[in-house]
């Protein structure tokens, strides 16, 4: 399941990360990457663990759990601290499939990387190429956000980021743990809330239907989620 999820950043928001991720201290983008990614990835990095990444992370990570949006599509266990990554001139990452496991360095932090989201921070028109294309049974999924917005897919997905060939791509990464590890399952449990969510507002919260549809998605949640 691939979810957009619009405005988890507003303009301020954004501008206040770039403004604080802009004067970091940017890296080859293979700091974090393990062994078959390392072939196909050219980009740079905002180092991991440095202050502009706490700081610019907790503003993201502040603004994600305000997301009604994100929080129904992914059931978050646990998030990995956002990362921020650059593409310009022809950089680009090919195909792969992210890590599995994910630790913290120098820490016992680690996450199952059930599913992977990109925020984007540049406006569309303000560089050329740098679609994420996550590809699935049904074909090539290509993805282009305004600043601000996200996108969230699983981690299994084979997945990559297309060349710049003008100005640049500016994003935060990262990966979650959610407590349903199953997308499938996941996936309907998200539809079905949505299904709540609108019957309530046509109908109201104690309607019997949405409070017998509320009772199956909480006891779905009893059978399947990992708290």
């Amino acid at each position: 399941m691939m979810v957009k999820i619009t405005g988890v950043l507003d303009a301020a928001g954004v501008n206040e990360v770039r403004r604080i991720i802009d004067k970091g201290p940017w890296v080859d983008g293979n700091e974090t990457s393990g062994h078959q990614s390392r072939q196909t990835k050219r980009n740079i990095q905002l180092r991991q663990g440095c202050e502009q990444a706490h700081e610019a992370g907790r503003i993201v990570l502040d603004a994600l759990g305000q997301t009604p949006e994100f929080i129904a599509s992914a059931l978050p266990l646990k998030v990995f601290p956002p990362l921020f990554n650059r593409y310009a001139g022809g950089q680009a990452f090919g195909n792969h499939v992210d890590n599995s496991i994910r630790t913290l360095p120098g820490t016992d932090f680690r996450i199952r990387s059930d599913l992977s989201a990109t925020l984007f921070l540049e406006p569309p028109e303000a560089y050329d190429g740098g679609e994420l294309v996550v590809q699935d049974m049904f074909g090539e999924h290509r993805v282009k956000l305004a600043a601000g917005d996200l996108v969230l897919y699983p981690a299994s997905s084979l997945h990559r980021v297309d060349p710049v060939s003008n100005g640049t791509r500016t994003a935060c990464f990262f990966w979650l743990q959610s407590m349903v590890r199953d997308n499938g399952e996941r996936e309907q449990l998200y539809r079905l809330d949505r299904a709540i969510r609108l019957l309530t507002q046509d109908r109201g919260a104690e309607d019997a239907a949405v409070l017998e549809l509320t009772n199956l998605y909480h006891n779905l949640m009893r059978r399947w989620a990992d708290a």
